[in-house]
């Protein structure tokens, strides 16, 4: 099942490294089948704030993913952007062909009438 590297960064001044950082991930990404889904693009806040942008790298699943993050040749660079850009990342699984959310639904209201958090 895919999954995704999710990162909300937050805008900071042009810096050496950080271009350094983005000229050598995707040699990082490789051979793990990584590649990048959204980068660079404008944010539409649509709901809340969103103070930077989003950059979104899809796997083929969630293993590799943690396999790219914690490899040495990711965490040899990571340091060239956490130095100067602040934010978030988290990796996450996506869903499978056919997902119905409507499904999902009625699975946790089962689950929350059953544990009391819903009445009957």
């Amino acid at each position: 099942m895919t999954a995704y590297a999710v990162g909300h960064l937050r805008p900071a001044r042009p810096h050496e490294e950080v271009f350094a950082y983005m000229e050598r991930i995707q040699d990082t990404l490789d051979p793990f089948g990584g590649r990048f889904a959204v980068h660079g693009a404008t944010v539409e806040v649509v709901e809340g704030r969103w103070p930077g942008t989003v950059v979104l790298i899809e796997f083929p699943d969630i293993d590799r993913a943690r396999a790219w993050y914690r490899s040495d040749a990711y965490q040899e660079i990571l340091p060239l952007r956490t130095r100067h850009l602040d934010g978030e990342v988290v990796l996450v699984g996506g869903v499978g062909p056919g997902y119905d959310v409507g499904r999902t639904a009625a699975r946790l209201r089962e689950e929350a009438v059953r544990t009391g958090a819903l009445p009957a």
